[in-house]
């Protein structure tokens, strides 16, 4: 499915990124991730921000150039034709790496690989989710007389939510609900080989959504990405419950008992771990490793989760801090940013598209804003720092936490910085002679 992490690093070959060099012995699907781009549809969602500075940077090129002509023309003032030039080929080299970035994203980003082969480029939609499921199901019958892991991650319902002819207007929630079906109907199928091959009871499966619903996707006055309930914020914001309370479902017939509910906050983080404990190994030592294992807290041998604290980022900037107070039960949130929500009051930003991690967009909160989530869940009532009793109490602890957490961050290069985001001809995988990247799976056996 999706891999999202990208493909290469200094050469269109090196592949280091790609799950084969993180892992992983087998690949099919996605290595970028699914944008609306990739259907072709009116509504750019690729960095929509950086796309509007960069054609306002486009624009002032072109009024400079237009200016200095006309000044030349009617000698308004003495400019060097030589000036021009320079600045007609800076604007059109400008121009042609912003729309090389984002003009071709369906031909440079929309395709599909398996393993370090490209099948189809651009990716045929239509197609999509039969591949995909087609692979996963063909894996399972591949590996079934031996130990396998197999990641399944869905392009549902993540928009441009793609829907086969078969489920389209079967929900009463529109496009979104019927790719949520869709999505069911996919998942029933690889739980129904699972049985059908007797592998039930020695076969651990998880599912779980990676945040909450993009509540700033709209189309044709429709909601397109989905509803979070009584939690304020959505997707991108990495504070607010909105955007990263969802539920986990776990299947393990013959281990783990049906119908249990653990009311209990924990991570896609410990995954990992748990992943790991099943295969019989250990996680390594000599580095921190922010997950636990899920195996005591699902079968009841520990009642509480291992997570103390959890730390919510938005990219790289600290917006909040969960504390899950052992002793009483209490689960404390302090907000230290928070995204302002356009127009005010509404819980998303609707002219941005989606809410930004830091700039103008962001609003910092000092004292914190701390929210008691054990009788707050939605967050509706942030507690007066002048008259809680246990504000200072709490807030002290919290900065506690996150200092020992600091030092456990090795600082990196910023992976969304604009230089990252602009398209580059070297790093372009490509199935046929770049730029003429054109092909498809059954032209391609």
């Amino acid at each position: 499915g999706k891999w999202h992490m990208g493909v290469n690093c200094k050469t269109r070959h090196d592949h280091c990124h790609h799950p084969l060099n993180h892992g992983f012995d087998y690949f099919y699907g996605m290595p970028f991730t699914l944008v609306n781009e990739c259907q072709g549809t009116d509504d750019p969602e690729l960095a929509k921000s950086l796309q509007d500075t960069y054609w306002f940077h486009s624009q002032m090129f072109i009024f400079a150039i237009f200016t200095l002509v006309i000044g030349k023309l009617t000698n308004l003032f003495p400019v060097k034709w030589k000036i021009i030039i320079c600045l007609v080929i800076c604007g059109l080299l400008h121009f042609i790496s912003w729309f090389s970035s984002y003009g071709f994203t369906k031909y440079w980003n929309c395709i599909l690989m398996r393993n370090h082969d490209i099948t189809e480029q651009p990716m045929n939609l239509q197609k999509t989710t039969s591949n995909m499921l087609k692979e996963a199901i063909t894996f399972i019958e591949r590996n079934k007389h031996r130990p396998f892991l197999l990641f399944v991650s869905l392009l549902h319902v993540h928009t441009p939510l793609i829907t086969t002819e078969k489920f389209q207007g079967r929900s009463r929630h529109g496009l979104y609900g019927d790719n949520v079906e869709e999505m069911d109907w996919m998942v029933g199928r690889l739980l129904d080989v699972i049985d059908k091959e007797d592998l039930k009871n020695t076969t651990f499966i998880y599912l779980a959504s990676d945040h909450g619903g993009f509540l700033e996707a709209h189309g044709r006055n429709s909601q397109l990405g989905g509803w979070n309930g009584i939690y304020k914020g959505g997707k991108g914001m990495g504070g607010w419950e909105g955007g990263i309370r969802v539920p986990g479902i776990v299947r393990w017939p013959g281990v783990l008992p049906a119908g249990t509910v653990i009311d209990e906050p924990t991570s896609l983080m410990d995954i990992y771990p748990t992943v790991v404990q099943l295969a019989g190994g250990a996680v390594p030592q000599d580095r921190v490793v922010d997950g636990h294992t899920l195996l005591p807290l699902l079968q009841g041998t520990e009642q509480h989760s291992r997570h103390e604290f959890l730390f919510h980022y938005c990219g790289m900037f600290l917006h909040a801090v969960r504390w899950h107070h052992k002793d009483s039960g209490t689960i404390w949130k302090a907000h230290y940013a928070t995204p302002v929500f356009q127009p005010e009051g509404s819980g998303a930003c609707f002219r941005r598209g989606i809410c930004p991690c830091f700039g103008d967009g962001v609003a910092h909160h000092n004292p914190p804003l701390l929210f008691n989530l054990s009788q707050d869940p939605s967050e509706a009532n942030p507690l007066p720092a002048d008259t809680e009793p246990l504000f200072d109490t709490v807030m002290r602890r919290i900065r506690r936490a996150v200092e020992e957490h600091q030092k456990t961050l090795t600082p990196v290069p910023q992976q969304l910085s604009p230089y990252n985001n602009i398209w580059k001809p070297w790093l372009q995988p490509c199935c046929g002679t770049f730029p003429f990247c054109w092909c498809h799976e059954e032209n391609n056996k």
